[in-house]
């Protein structure tokens, strides 16, 4: 048994790490996903990063739903000195760190080539201020490259079969083989869209911060496209058993909710009403979790509208949530949203700052206490 429990370790350790480029400040979500869903050991987060090795490497990599994109790892650094010596750096460790041929066979075993010739596509992103441009280190990219692509490979500007990065970001740069593709971060289930519409991987963390489980009753009181409620079914499926999730959602937009009842009508049963969210059509203390994008400052006419608004949603939000219930809230104002929540002594378990639309804001994960208890409140899952 220790022999076999040797080699399994040993066969585990020839296989590539792996990194996830993730929206900033989910990390540690993301890196939570890794660990609990796919049996990972994350090596090292950074700002949009989370490198992590995995057992065996399979399609199941691809299941992740709160990171952007998942690769192969080549090659990566956090020692950038921020001045033109980089290129250098970068074309070497291109040419000469990666085991490129065995890099390129796990990706065939992930995306084998269904058909036509096999096409590549190179990606340079650059983030932060250096003394080089993105086109200076593109070509220090492309030259560690120029002996490393087989012969009989196409260059492409689109749909290649197989894309090679070089993500910079800051003091840090990260090169792999993408497995992923552009429905990773796009979802196959937004068929329509309204403006502002929620980025899936976003959704997908609040769903995961809000520990949905069997049997429980989950609120989007202002649902938009759709998204937080399409991430809470996809999470529902993948746990089966137990009583099922019962999903519910609405907007005062009817357009939203004629969007929503779209991209989520291929999915699976959602209630789905128009509403205004200030004064819900529900029961008392009917809702296990809570989870709601409400609009930031910036799409009211002005900031000042913000708190009363916040004021009449918690108010409508602490009627309909049981006690020691969970919210899910993300919001650009988050001392308005702490403001308008003080009254019902609900608690603040965990935040998180995000950029959204390019705007700061701030994910927060909310307790209602238990009437007449000093219990703490749960941990998060």
């Amino acid at each position: 048994m220790g022999h076999a429990r040797r080699k399994r370790e040993e066969s585990a350790a020839e296989l590539p790490a792996l990194y996830a480029l993730t929206h900033d400040g989910l990390e540690r979500v993301a890196a939570d996903e890794i660990t609990q869903d796919l049996h990972g050991e994350v090596k090292k987060t950074a700002r949009g990063l989370v490198v992590f090795r995995l057992s065996q490497i399979d399609e199941s990599v691809l299941s992740l739903r709160t990171t952007e994109d998942v690769f192969l790892l080549a090659w990566g650094s956090d020692t950038l000195t921020y001045r033109a010596a980089d290129l250098d750096l970068f074309r070497q460790w291109t040419a000469r760190k990666p085991d490129w041929p065995a890099l390129f066979r796990w990706h065939h075993q992930i995306r084998p080539l269904r058909r036509g010739k096999p096409t590549f596509h190179l990606v340079c992103q650059m983030q932060g201020e250096h003394g080089y441009r993105r086109v200076d280190a593109e070509e220090a990219f492309r030259a560690g490259l120029r002996h490393v692509l087989p012969a009989g490979w196409y260059e492409v500007d689109e749909n290649a079969w197989l894309e090679i990065w070089l993500t910079i970001h800051g003091k840090t740069a990260v090169c792999g083989v993408r497995l992923s593709d552009r429905t990773m971060r796009h979802r196959t289930y937004k068929q329509e869209h309204i403006a502002a519409s929620l980025r899936p991987t976003v959704a997908a963390a609040m769903v995961r911060l809000a520990g949905i489980a069997p049997g429980m009753t989950v609120l989007d009181p202002m649902c938009g496209a759709g998204t937080i409620l399409a991430e809470a079914l996809t999470l529902a499926r993948q746990r089966k058993g137990g009583a099922p999730v019962r999903l519910l959602g609405g907007d005062i937009d009817p357009h939203a909710v004629f969007v929503s009842t779209q991209n989520l009508g291929r999915m699976g049963p959602v209630g789905l009403a128009r509403w205004d969210a200030r004064s819900l059509p529900l029961a008392d203390a009917s809702v296990d979790r809570l989870l709601c994008n409400p609009p930031f400052g910036k799409q009211l006419a002005s900031v000042e509208e913000i708190l009363p608004l916040y004021t009449a949603l918690a108010r409508e939000w602490n009627r309909v949530l049981k006690p020691g219930g969970r919210a899910v809230l993300l919001v650009m104002e988050h001392q308005a949203l702490s403001m308008a929540l003080s009254p019902f002594r609900w608690t603040t378990v965990r935040r998180l700052a995000l950029r959204v639309l390019g705007q700061p804001c701030t994910l927060s994960v909310w307790h209602k206490p238990l009437e007449e208890s000093t219990l703490p409140p749960p941990a998060i899952a």
